[in-house]
This record gives structure tokens, C-alpha cells and sequence, in this order.
């Protein structure tokens, strides 16, 4: 078998299609993909609004609820414990398919007429502004986050509790700003830190205590700047520091990213992980081209945000919890099996062009159906009827197939088209990730959204608030603080926000000052802190006795000597980008 070079339909790049993925398709009983891996990853993005959140009325009590669907879609919404229960038959939508139009505008049509569900918020307590989530406890906009408590302002944290601020983070107590960190307690403002404790300005750091503004330590205690203090003058120097004071904490976030800059950074976070490509990679076997993957992920390609035992995965995202042998979908978890073109469909199998079905099989085209098999758009079939009629239903998907208004072909072997996407793009996670203006949004024939208008009364200016924690009265719960952006970036911004009850508790627990802006342009933030999923082919900036910009001197003799480092590697850094960035052995050599 021979690998291809194709030209994506979208972006026009070519793209190589290997062997060993033709062996993946031919495994999945699927034709080879027509876009390039990169615009079908941006394409799934558009299909999943995680933080902007409206009010709906319920058109069964007539009572308000809070919906990831704006009022102006063209749908029914059901709050989400109503859409989950027994209440309403998902079959009662159901219709025979029809050969004289393209699958993919019946799927449309399914699409407007059957209710939605409000939220996907499963077995949460007093979190319900949380999103893609489940088993929260008294959490406030937490999206895709597990297992929290006492949470507020998050993504992808897991396991943790008191807690603010956090991307992809697991196991940490009363932390503030952590990215990318494990099992830390009481840890402000940090980036890879794990196992840390009492400390602030991180980053690569593991088992480390009563740090501050460090980087690469291993084991350590007492060090500032990685200089290394005793306890009594550690003690002196971190009060003059003041990391509880807004002001001095501006001034150490710029001085940090200064001495940040100054160290070799790893080409790839891949930790325990063997035959692997990409970031993010911890306890996987022969993942290439994977981002934000953790343990017991075997043999997958072009996975992001994913993990906990998932197996030949290709070309999906949001997958984990046993799910094995899915292609090109979003939200394949809970032992879900043979799915593909599919989105959040826990625990099915041998399902394919469905979205939000449970624990069912044998079906295609379906939208909310749970505990059934041998269904196609929402019709019960026998299991004689559906294994001849799916089969003619690929065949008819590929004789008549879904144009849209662009002239992008969407045949059997694609993702559902973004003309189908219940959610403007600026509404989802693909602004995050492929950000794009609004003129490009039209332009490349997808839908935008104009910002909901908001009169909030603004009572208090962010640059007014109190410098500490100690200075702000219970009355500040009351006002509404006016975000510096007001609205003109392109991150969401709400221009105003308030401090919750519950949040100012947190800040005084953590003795830490009010954040300045809103959560969503917080958010933003720290997305700007993290790479993208997107590799580029580099040389190690290692020339021998330093790196190549002279910034840094090597503490250790490397292999190759005085010699230029002769390795090359993927990495998520893009060649402009300022760090210097060494290959896995010259940075093993410095750092560990």
C-alpha cells in the first residue's frame, strides 16, 4: 500500500495521506478524507460552543433557562434534565429516507425539528453555568471540567477543588492560574508545575516548595529567581516580593516572562510516552501528531484532548474513557466503539452522522436516541431492513452529494458541513484555536454572530479596584466592574463582570487580589500561554556550549560536544516564536 499527496478542498494545501492511514480507512470501511487534517479539525471545532451561555425560555413550564443556544436558532431546547429523561421519544421525529436529496440536507431537517438538549452538564450539584461537564459540585463556568468542587473560571481542570482560573489542570487545591499542572496546593500563576506547593511564577517545575519566579527546578525549596535562599532569608526576600499585592504582581508577571525567556524549553512535552508525535503527551504508545493526550492512549493519529484508555483513534478530539477503532468525530468516551462522522455519543457503538445518542447501536443519522439499535434518522428499522438500506444510503451520499454555498463537496467519508453547525463560529471553540475576523468568517462561507448587546450600569473602573484582598469590603459583590478591553478585542469579551459571593471567599482564602479583567478575556490569556495543535519541522537551538541566541549558557556538557547539536524534531513551536527550544537530550542534559 503507497501513501498519496491530495489537495484539501478548503484551504487548497496539499496533504499526505500515509499507508498506514489508508490501512486505518480501509479498517473503518471508509474512502479517504478530502480535506486536510487541519480543516477538518477546525471544522469539528465549529460544531462545540463551550462558554457562551443564554437565557431561553422553556417552551414546556415557560420558566427561563441557561442555554448554549442563543434565542434566535431556529430549534426547539429543552433544559437539560428534561431533555434526558423519558418525557419525550426521540423516534416521534423520525422519517423514512428520501433518495431524491442529499443526506445531508435530511439531516438538516432532522436537525431543526427535534429538540436539543440546553446543556451537556451530567450528575453536577449548584453548577449549572457548566458546560461539556460532569460530576461538579458547586462550580461556576467550568467547561469540559470533571470532578471539581468549590471551581469557578475553568477548563479541562479535573479532580480538584477551591480552585480558579485553571487550564488543563488536574488534582490542584486552592491554585490560582495554573496551565498545564498537576497535584499542586496553593500554586499562583504557574505553567507545568507539578507536585508543587506554596509557591507562585512557575514553570517546568516539579516537587518543588516555597519557590517563586523559577524555572526548570527539580526538588527544590527556597528559591527565588532559581537562587537559592535559606529559610529565614527566603522568608525575608518573598515578603518583599509581596506576590499578594496586584502591583507587585504585574511587575513580577513581566519580570518572570523576562527570565522565562532565558532558559531552553523541551521541543515536545511527551512524558512516559513511546513512538509518539506531537504535546501534551503523557503515558501513550504510538500516538502521532496528538495533542493534550493522557494515559493508556494507544495507536492513534491526529487525536487532541483525549485520553484515559482510548485506542485507534484517528482524527477526533474530546475522545477518552475506553473509547477504540473512531474516526473524524467529537466527544467519543464511555466505551464507545466503531464511530465515526459522530458527535457526543457515550457508550454507542457501530454508529456513524450522529450527534448527543446513548448507549445505542447500529445507528446512522440519528440525533438523541438512547438504548436503541438499527436506527437511520431517527426511524426504527429491523436489523434486516438497515444493513441493506445503509449501505444504499453511502452509495446514494456519494451519487448525490452535499454541495454548499462555497462549492465544498461533502460526499460518505466526511464530517458534517459547516453549513449544518448549530452555533455561529465566533460562538465556538474554533475562534479559540483558528481565529478568524469576521470578514474572514463570512468570507469563507460560515456563519457569525454579532455580540449580544450589553447595557450593564458600570459602577467601578478595574483600575480602581483595591491593590489587595484585605482592602476589598463585602459590598463589592454588588458592583460591576468594568473589563479594560470594554469589548474592542476579539476574545469574547463580556466589557463588565462581577465578583461572586463565592469567588470573593476564594480570593480571601488564597490571600490573592481581584482579577482586572473578565473571565473570558482571562480565559483567552492563557490560551495565548499554550502552543497550538499544529507541528513544525526545526532544528535544536543548541550550538554547543550555549544556544544559539547566546542567551543561554549550557551548565553541562552535551553529547555532540562543542559541536552544534545535529537534531531535528516536530515541535509546536513556530519557527518566529522567541523561545529557545532544545531536542529532548540537550534539554535532559540542562534541565533534569
Amino acid at each position: 500500500m503507497y501513501g498519496e499527496t491530495k489537495t484539501c478542498q478548503n484551504c487548497k494545501q496539499e496533504f499526505r495521506i500515509e499507508p498506514e492511514d489508508f490501512a486505518f480507512y480501509e479498517k473503518m470501511k471508509v474512502p479517504a478524507p478530502t480535506f486536510c487534517p487541519e480543516c477538518r479539525t477546525q471544522r469539528r471545532f465549529m460544531f462545540r460552543n463551550e462558554r457562551n451561555l443564554y437565557k431561553r425560555i422553556d417552551p414546556i413550564s415557560g420558566k427561563e433557562f441557561i442555554s448554549m443556544y442563543s434565542p434566535d436558532k431556529p430549534f426547539t431546547v429543552y433544559p437539560h434534565d428534561y431533555w434526558w429523561s423519558d418525557k419525550w421519544d426521540p423516534l416521534g421525529y423520525g422519517a423514512g429516507y428520501d433518495f431524491s436529496k442529499p443526506f445531508f440536507q435530511q439531516f438538516k431537517e432532522l436537525m431543526q425539528k427535534i429538540p436539543w438538549s440546553a446543556m451537556l452538564n451530567l450528575n453536577s450539584v449548584n453548577s449549572e453555568y457548566c458546560n461539556y461537564s460532569t460530576n461538579n459540585k458547586n462550580c461556576f463556568l467550568v467547561f469540559g471540567g470533571d470532578f471539581n468542587e468549590n471551581c469557578h473560571y475553568s477548563k479541562f481542570n479535573f479532580h480538584s477543588r477551591d480552585s480558579t482560573d485553571l487550564f488543563w489542570a488536574e488534582k490542584c487545591e486552592l491554585c490560582y492560574e495554573n496551565i498545564d499542572s498537576e497535584n499542586n496546593y496553593r500554586v499562583y500563576f504557574s505553567q507545568y508545575a507539578y507536585n508543587c506547593r506554596e509557591s507562585a511564577f512557575l514553570f517546568d517545575c516539579t516537587n518543588c516548595e516555597y519557590c517563586i519566579g523559577c524555572v526548570g527546578l527539580r526538588n527544590k525549596s527556597h528559591c527565588i529567581f532559581n537562587q537559592q535562599y535559606s529559610k529565614e532569608e527566603y522568608v525575608q526576600k518573598a515578603a518583599e516580593l509581596n506576590v499578594y499585592s496586584f502591583k507587585s504582581i504585574s511587575e513580577l508577571a513581566r519580570k518572570f516572562e523576562e527570565f522565562k525567556a532565558g532558559f531552553p524549553h523541551r521541543s515536545a512535552v511527551i512524558i512516559k510516552s513511546t513512538n509518539s508525535s506531537g504535546n501534551n503527551i503523557y503515558n501513550a504508545k504510538n500516538c502521532a501528531r496528538c495533542f493534550d493526550v493522557h494515559d493508556d492512549t494507544e495507536n492513534c493519529r491526529d487525536l487532541l484532548i483525549a485520553g484515559w484508555g482510548v485506542k485507534e483513534v484517528q482524527n477526533c478530539n474530546h475522545a477518552g474513557h475506553g473509547a477504540e477503532l473512531a474516526y473524524d468525530s467529537i466527544g467519543i468516551f464511555s466505551g464507545a466503539y466503531n464511530a465515526a462522522f459522530s458527535l457526543f455519543v457515550p457508550g454507542c457503538r457501530d454508529v456513524q452522522y450522529s450527534f448527543q445518542c446513548q448507549n445505542s447501536s447500529d445507528i446512522f443519522g440519528c440525533i438523541g436516541v438512547r438504548a436503541k439499535q438499527y436506527c437511520i434518522l431517527n426511524k426504527q428499522y429491523t436489523k434486516e431492513e438497515y444493513e441493506v438500506l445503509v449501505p444504499k444510503i453511502k452509495e446514494h451520499m456519494q451519487s448525490m452529494p452535499y454541495k454548499d454555498a462555497k462549492g465544498r463537496i461533502y460526499g460518505y467519508g466526511e464530517f458534517l458541513p459547516p453549513d449544518l453547525a448549530p452555533f455561529a463560529y465566533n460562538e465556538t471553540i474554533a475562534q479559540e484555536d483558528f481565529p478568524l475576523t469576521k470578514e474572514e468568517i463570512l468570507q469563507q462561507g460560515y456563519s457569525w454572530k454579532e455580540p449580544e448587546t450589553r447595557n450593564y450600569k458600570v459602577t467601578l473602573e478595574a483600575k480602581d479596584l483595591p491593590d489587595t484582598i484585605t482592602d476589598v469590603t463585602e459590598s463589592m459583590i454588588n458592583e460591576i466592574i468594568e473589563c479594560p478591553h470594554q469589548g474592542m478585542c476579539t476574545e469574547q469579551c463580556t466589557t463588565a463582570f462581577r465578583i461572586t459571593p463565592q469567588e470573593l471567599v476564594l480570593y480571601r482564602k488564597m490571600n490573592l487580589p481581584l482579577p482586572r479583567f473578565c473571565p473570558n478575556c482571562r480565559h483567552y490569556a492563557r490560551l495565548a500561554k499554550r502552543n497550538p495543535f499544529r507541528l513544525w519541522h526545526r532544528s535544536c537551538q543548541c550550538s554547543g556550549i550555549q544556544s544559539d541566541n547566546t542567551v543561554y549558557q549550557n551548565q553541562t556538557p552535551h553529547f555532540h560536544a562543542a559541536q552544534h547539536c545535529p537534531n531535528e524534531f516536530e515541535t509546536s513551536y513556530a519557527p518566529e516564536k522567541k523561545e529557545i527550544v532544545y531536542c529532548e537530550q540537550c534539554y535532559q542534559a540542562e534541565i533534569v
